[in-house]
């Protein structure tokens, strides 16, 4: 018979117990992570970043990871865009009724795997069970803390008219992946979700050069979502190259079929950064050396002219505004 979590495994009685140990202490095991009702934990130095995110991804196993692999790639990433080393992690847990153990169990081995690969410790954390139906298989919350490091202060509004801008990889693939597994449309491919840890990528950049004005995580909404929030941010314009975008063949041909928009698909392994051009070629050069941004490349440079607005030159030489977008074109793709 296959073990699925119960009522019980909620109650904080010794079900609750015997999960925490057997699967989340299991592999959460650190010397900062607590049985107590809080982490204890050593400070950092200097500034502080902290993030919190929510995770309802469905499906919650997809090509290239699962929802507890974006737990950690989630958070992490969003305090590597302020420059921050995560240093430590807690995650809430709600769990449906009856989901299978042997499924919770492979999800928490994927958040000891790659918060190992980030450096982050996860230190505290809770776990509910919801009632069958209350909730769709698991959901996950993470918390993040991470250290500023000396000389970095990046944010949507400080993009300046003539920084380059310049995209970490290939654009879409994690929305194009989750809604092809979501979806029966009958379209066979071999792409696979971006997710990936990114401090390591960042660090590497900062190492090379303090002087970058924008790090933003393009998730949900994709890198068009983040350009016209950098736009708002710091009343400048933005100016894409539409055939410098680097866009998977396969997910070019999904969304044509589809007639989606790359620029408006999800990534959780991409970092857009806005940095003065004269520094561009040299993070450009530093990140097709780590191994989530080798196909790294300039995509457009923020403007004075229309500000608020991203201008696309099209394959053909002609400007277009790229469309904001409305509504919501995927539903739960992280």
């Amino acid at each position: 018979m296959t073990k699925t979590v119960t009522l019980a495994h909620g109650a904080g009685g010794r079900q609750t117990s015997e999960l925490i140990d057997e699967v989340f202490k299991a592999h959460f095991a650190n010397p900062d992570l607590t049985a107590d009702d809080a982490a204890v934990l050593m400070p950092p130095v200097g500034k502080m970043a902290m993030s919190t995110d929510g995770f309802i991804v469905s499906p919650a196993f997809f090509p290239g990871g699962n929802i507890g692999k974006l737990s950690i790639c989630g958070t992490v990433n969003d305090l590597a865009c302020m420059g921050a080393k995560p240093l430590y992690l807690s995650c809430a847990f709600v769990i449906e009724e009856g989901y299978p153990m042997e499924k919770l169990e492979e999800i928490a081995a994927a958040m000891e795997k790659t918060a190992k690969e980030a450096g982050v410790r996860i230190v505290s954390g809770d776990t509910k069970v919801a009632g069958k139906g209350q909730v769709d298989g698991v959901f996950i919350t993470t918390t993040g803390i991470g250290e500023i490091l000396p000389g970095i202060a990046t944010s949507g509004e400080a993009a300046r008219p003539g920084d380059a801008i310049i995209v970490t990889g290939d654009i879409g693939r994690h929305g194009c992946t989750v809604l092809l597994e979501r979806e029966n449309f009958g379209i066979e491919t071999d792409i696979t979700s971006d997710c990936a840890p990114l401090w390591g990528t960042v660090e590497a950049v900062l190492n090379a050069t303090k002087d970058v004005h924008v790090i933003r995580d393009a998730t949900r909404g994709g890198v068009g979502t983040v350009l016209y929030e950098v736009a708002e941010q710091s009343r400048a314009g933005i100016q894409l190259d539409s055939s410098a975008i680097p866009v998977d063949d396969q997910v070019r041909g999904v969304c044509g079929m589809l007639g989606l928009e790359p620029l408006y698909l999800a990534c959780e392994g991409r970092m857009v950064i806005m940095a003065p051009k004269d520094r561009a070629e040299k993070i450009l050069a530093v990140l097709k050396t780590c191994p989530y941004s080798s196909d790294a490349a300039i995509i457009g440079e923020v403007t004075e002219e229309h500000p608020g607005k991203v201008v696309l030159t099209t394959e053909i030489g002609t400007k277009t505004i790229l469309a904001q977008p409305g509504g919501e074109m995927l539903p739960r793709i992280c």
